[in-house]
C-alpha cells in the first residue's frame, strides 16, 4: 500500500513539473522598453510603429525637471525635457541593440538641439538607458555609426530618470492626421526614407 502511494506521488510531481515546464514553455514573452528622442516625436514614433517586433509606441517627455509637463510648457524650451518615444518591444523578435541601430537612420544625430527647422532643446538627440546592458549597446552604437557621419554625434546617453506620456491626441498622430501640414511635409518624408532604409538592412540579415 505504502509503495502505491509513493509511487502516486511520484507519478503526480512528474505531471506537475511537465506542467510548469509546458507553461513558461507557452508564456508569452516579457516586453522590454526603449527611451529614444530624435527631435519631433510623430517623426520617431512614426517610423518605429512598423518595425517587427514593435508592439507599441507611446510619444512623450524625458529628461526634465518638470513634473507631468505639458506640450505648451516644454515648447518654452525651460522645462529641461527632450521630446521622445517609450518603444515597447518583444525580445525574442527585435532587440534593443536593433532598435538602437534603427535610430541613427530616423534622425540626424550630428545637429545639436535641432532636426531640420525644428529647433530647441525639446528636440535633442538622446537615448536614455534603464540598464548596464542598454547604456553598453549605446555607447557602442555610437562608436560603430560614428564612421557613418561626417560630423560628430551629439546625442545625449543618460539614465531614465522619468517618462511623462504626451497628451492624447499627440499618440500616433501621423496615422490620425495624415493631411495635417506638418505631416505631409516633414513627417512622412522622413518616414518614407527610414522605411526605405528598413527594407535595405533586413534584405541584408
Amino acid at each position: 500500500m505504502k509503495l502505491k502511494v509513493l509511487l502516486a506521488l511520484f507519478m503526480s510531481a512528474i505531471v506537475s513539473a511537465t506542467a510548469v515546464a509546458a507553461d513558461e514553455k507557452s508564456a508569452p514573452a516579457k516586453m522590454e522598453e526603449a527611451i529614444l528622442g530624435g527631435g519631433c516625436f510623430w517623426c520617431t514614433e512614426g517610423c518605429y510603429l512598423p518595425v517587427k517586433g514593435v508592439v507599441k509606441v507611446i510619444s512623450g517627455y524625458s529628461g526634465g525637471h518638470v513634473e507631468n509637463p505639458t506640450y505648451e510648457q516644454v515648447c518654452t524650451k525651460t522645462t529641461g525635457h527632450a521630446e521622445v518615444i517609450k518603444v515597447i518591444f518583444d525580445p525574442t523578435v527585435v532587440s534593443y541593440k536593433d532598435l538602437v541601430e534603427l535610430f541613427w537612420y530616423a534622425h540626424d544625430p550630428t545637429t545639436l538641439n535641432r532636426q531640420g527647422n525644428d529647433s530647441g532643446p525639446q528636440y535633442r538627440s538622446v537615448i536614455y538607458y534603464t540598464n548596464d546592458a542598454q547604456k553598453k549597446i549605446a555607447e557602442e552604437s555610437v562608436k560603430e555609426h560614428q564612421k557613418e557621419f561626417k560630423d560628430p554625434i551629439v546625442t545625449e546617453i543618460a539614465p531614465l530618470k522619468n517618462f511623462y506620456p504626451a497628451e492624447d491626441y499627440h499618440q500616433d498622430f501621423a496615422n490620425k492626421n495624415p493631411n495635417q501640414g506638418y505631416v505631409c511635409a516633414v513627417v512622412k518624408p522622413k518616414v518614407e526614407k527610414f522605411s526605405k532604409k528598413l527594407k535595405e538592412l533586413s534584405k541584408g540579415k
